[in-house]
């Protein structure tokens, strides 16, 4: 391996001027000069472009330049003491020590692993300070050599089997036998628990800076803190055991957390990576209130069954298969809620025959300018008016567009969930190939996965260094997309559309009795598990259905939308029901729970009733099972149907058959919330009723 450092790479005393772009160009000099360099310009290039996202200077005198690139091949750390000092943007001051750390576009994990190790040294004053007092070029390489060449400390074992914070080589899976959390997933010794991810765009220094600050923040707080540095050198998730556990989550990052839903629900500081540098005592404090006091709280997007969901560990192929389908449906879904909604406003305000040339009269016309309402072709717009009719053909334009994108995120994310980001582009060129070949969500689900393995098998080649870094932005998009591309179009197109042909005939061929069997099926998998995956499941095959009959006027999907949200706003509205009619069977949180589940359950949000489910699941989720049932067979048999993706009672403008709605959403509430008290009745003397 080559040595990172060298005398060659270090100058004392360098008096570069008063400008920190000085200080780079002539830290990359120092490169080129010793040989290092394979491209001076491109170094400099990408110094300067990695600078201008954030500013690179760091508490106590310290400036670390970096950045991958093509400009090198083997990782480089040029070191300089500069007099005078150089401002780099440190709220401090002005820097008297600068790294240029200079990483191939496509390192290696050994490297890779070795540069982590000097971003966490270049927090700890002893290290900077020995640097200052270095007489010689050989002094500093010594430092510096011994610093990253030294065992990392060590750190308390998460139940993934990895020191906090710390990344395998390859970021791959660590070995099954280390320690796990103790009883409950706390941290021995009864210390506070908080979790860290910590993460920047280029995952060379900030991340593991960022991520040694907290770890030595918590320290002196006396708190047990675990790091998950998602950077170059690869990141070992955290245990879902650990993430439990943790009163709250503290997110360092400039860019996207990699799945982020394993942490849903969780109290949650948020910052850039630069804070935790600058101020990790103050943001380790901030989480320890939020973990004190919940309710203050800013939380992760989701809830904890999602979380529950997600997994650090090595996974079964099941458990991967809904991961990486509920990954995709989960990006997909705000698409399917922006696009479902604005095409139900569409319709109320323009009336149904916008379907026909609605984008053209949004386009051909302003608010400024409007033709009378018949020459717009809208007879039935809201009052007849002129205005709602426009008003209704450009909100039915824009959930068109949002809705066309549907397919497409639903398998860029597929991809993405497999592949990581590498997946994404040729994920998405897939489900628009999907939308081409009319094989719909299912050619969608289908080229996702086909995509996200392609991307994989790619990003796992072994390829020369100058090559490295043409791997994520040519080779691998445009081999995976051609890979992948040809054998949708050429080997599945056909057999995809057939499929998805057969499946919209299935549907349109649903009356009485079939219809209802499908409802009576949808209704059980909404309750079932509350959020969960058969609720998930369920709630995906309706929406990707709406996804291509939004914009008709009449298509079975609808009745599916209807039958699936009707079903999922039964159990916390039973719930609720059997609080008021039969207080003394429940505690005084579940009667206070009760109050808050008609909320939810009429905004359809099925998880109010998982407090209930919790306490008493086998005196509960039969019973709202039989009711969610109940309903999904009612809406089907009376030919409810729903354009809107969400949204409860408070979209009843998108429902067709509204006595049918709420035919179906009272029997299955009545229903679950009698069974309900039947059951939490039987076996009890009437003095334990009364005491309860």
């Amino acid at each position: 391996m080559t040595d990172l450092i060298t005398t060659d790479l270090v100058r004392l005393g360098a008096a570069w001027g008063q400008d920190k772009h000085d200080v780079i160009r002539a830290l990359a000099g120092v490169v080129d000069d010793a040989g290092r360099a394979t491209d001076r310009d491109q170094l400099v290039e990408d110094a300067f472009a990695r600078e201008s996202t954030s500013s690179t200077g760091l508490p106590g005198g310290i400036a670390i330049p970096h950045c991958r690139t093509a400009g090198v091949e083997t990782p480089t750390l040029a070191f300089a003491r500069l007099d005078p000092p150089v401002d780099f943007g440190a709220k401090d001051g002005p820097a008297d020590i600068a790294f240029l750390i200079a990483a191939p576009a496509g390192g290696d994990a050994d490297h890779l692993t070795i540069l982590t190790k000097l971003a966490r040294a270049l927090v700890k004053p002893a290290f900077t300070d020995a640097l200052r007092s270095a007489e010689s070029a050989d002094e500093v390489v010594d430092l510096i050599t011994h610093e990253i060449g030294e065992a990392a400390p060590a750190k308390p074992v998460p139940a993934s089997g990895a020191p906090s914070g710390a990344a395998t080589p390859t970021g791959g899976e660590v070995p099954a036998t280390a320690a796990a959390p103790a009883a409950g997933g706390a941290p021995s010794g009864a210390k506070p628990s908080l979790v860290a991810v910590t993460a920047c765009p280029t995952g060379i220094a900030h991340t593991y800076m960022a991520a040694e600050a907290l770890e030595a923040a918590a320290e002196r707080a006396g708190v047990d803190l675990q790091v998950e540095t998602q950077g170059s050198a690869g990141s070992t998730p955290l245990a879902p055991a650990t993430i439990a556990a943790a009163g709250a989550v503290i997110f360092a990052v400039d860019v996207g957390v990699r799945d982020r839903s394993r942490f849903a629900g969780k109290p949650m500081v948020s910052s850039g990576v630069k804070r935790p540098i600058d101020d990790a005592d103050a943001m380790i404090a901030e989480a320890l209130r939020y973990a004190a006091d919940p309710s203050s709280a800013p939380r992760v997007e989701g809830t904890a069954s999602e979380a529950s969901q997600s997994t650090g560990d090595k996974q079964s192929f099941g458990a991967t298969a809904r991961r990486v389908l509920m990954t995709g449906v989960s990006y997909m879904i705000p698409f399917v809620a922006a696009g479902g909604l604005l095409i139900a406003l569409g319709f109320l305000f323009g009336g149904y025959e916008i379907v026909n040339d609605g984008q053209t009269i949004a386009v051909d016309n302003t608010f400024f300018n409007l033709p009378d309402v018949n020459e717009l072709g809208l007879d039935h717009a809201l009052f007849g008016s002129a205005f709602f009719a426009y008003l209704g053909a450009l909100l039915f334009t824009l959930g068109a567009a949002a809705f066309g994108f549907l397919v497409p995120a639903l398998a860029g994310y597929i991809a993405y969930a497999i592949a990581d980001r590498p997946g994404i582009a040729p994920g998405f060129v897939m489900g628009a190939i999907a939308g081409s070949i009319n094989s719909g969500f299912l050619g969608g689900i289908v080229g996702g996965v086909l995509a996200g393995i392609v991307a994989l098998w790619i990003t796992r080649w072994k390829v020369p260094p100058w090559m490295r870094g043409l791997m994520p932005v040519l080779v691998i998009p445009l081999l995976a997309t051609l890979i992948s591309g040809f054998v949708m179009v050429v080997v599945l197109g056909k057999p995809l559309a057939g499929l998805m042909e057969a499946l919209s005939d299935g549907l349109n061929s649903l009356q009485g009795g079939s219809a209802v069997i499908l409802g009576v099926i949808l209704g059980l998998m909404m309750a079932f598990d509350m959020g969960g995956p058969l609720n998930k499941t369920a709630y995906a095959f309706a929406t990707t259905g709406l996804g291509a009959a939004a914009t008709a006027t009449d298509a079975p999907e609808l009745r599916v939308m209807a039958a699936v949200m009707l079903a999922g706003m039964v159990p916390p509205l039973a719930l609720a029901l059997a609080t008021v009619v039969r207080p003394k069977l429940f505690t005084v949180p579940e009667r206070e729970n009760g109050k808050a589940a008609w909320a939810m359950g009429a905004s359809f949000i099925t998880e109010g009733a998982i407090p209930f489910a919790a306490a008493d699941p086998l005196r509960v989720i039969p019973p709202i099972m039989a009711g969610s049932a109940l309903t999904g067979a009612l809406s089907m048999g009376l030919d409810v149907s729903l354009r809107a993706p969400h949204g409860g009672i408070f979209v009843i403008f998108a429902v067709d058959g509204v006595a049918g709605f709420f035919v179906a959403l009272l029997a299955g509430v009545l229903l679950s919330a009698a069974l309900v008290v039947v059951l939490k009745t039987m076996g009890r003397s009437d003095a334990d009723v009364a005491t309860v």
